[in-house]
């Protein structure tokens, strides 16, 4: 059955194997041997059996993470070189324990009793893409603007901003848009006020209405929108009477 999306809830941006069988690869060449006049020992493993011990290191990893996780190969650079690991996931795809969804990257699919099997979320998505580098990210457009509840739509191409490069990334249905900003975009990037900022940019001041900003508050606790005012000088001016009825509004 066609996987669908996950309801997007803006909790998850902000603080925020089947039993694999080890498999021996034997080869009917045997190892060379030969000394070195250096005294230098090299690896005579076959090279089959390297890659099954590469093969086990992944699986167990794929086993043990949670369905919905989202891997690239650079996750496990720790365990091999490019092409070994490669291979060992195009393996793991074959075997249905992971599920390609595009180029360089893939998932350990979710299965919904009724749903049937669904794509991963965004959240699990952009995590595996940003990785060990730890970029900053920054929901925008209509992706940010669903996230506070201020727009039904749930955009199959959703956009963030950043401080790293920009790219765009393919995971089945959805389009992942990393767009490179100034430092100032960036500079409320995970705070509320970033989020509130981007979504209301998103709308544009016509769009802006009162059952929209009645939304709005409930979405955000008061706590959190008395913080607006740290940000306020980074919204545009046609904003700033906005974020501070919202901010004193108990």
């Amino acid at each position: 059955m066609v996987g669908q999306f996950p309801a997007a809830t803006s909790h998850h941006l902000f603080p925020t194997l089947l039993s694999v069988r080890k498999t021996c690869y034997f080869s009917d060449m045997k190892a060379a041997t030969s000394s070195s006049p250096t005294g230098i020992t090299r690896d005579t493993r076959p090279r089959r059996t390297v890659d099954s011990s590469i093969d086990a290191a992944i699986s167990r990893k794929v086993r043990r993470a949670k369905p919905g996780t989202v891997f690239t190969p650079a996750l496990f650079a720790g365990l091999g070189g490019r092409a070994a690991v490669d291979k060992a996931l195009q393996r793991l795809v074959a075997r249905d324990e992971l599920r390609r969804l595009s180029r360089g990257l893939y998932d350990k699919p979710r299965h919904d009793p009724l749903l049937g099997t669904l794509w991963p979320s965004v959240d699990a998505v952009v995590a595996a893409l940003t990785g060990k580098d730890k970029l900053r990210l920054q929901p925008t457009g209509a992706y940010a603007a669903n996230l506070l509840g201020l727009s039904d739509q749930v955009p199959a191409r959703v956009e963030f901003l950043t401080d790293g490069t920009s790219r765009t990334v393919k995971a089945g249905p959805m389009q992942i848009v990393l767009k490179r900003t100034t430092p100032r975009q960036m500079a409320a990037a995970g705070r509320t006020s970033g989020l509130v900022i981007q979504a209301l940019r998103s709308l544009g001041p016509e769009h802006v209405t009162p059952q929209r900003l009645e939304k709005l508050k409930r979405s955000v606790p008061a706590a959190e929108r008395r913080t607006l005012l740290d940000d306020l000088s980074l919204a545009p001016g046609w904003m700033q009477p906005t974020l501070r009825a919202l901010a004193a509004d108990r």
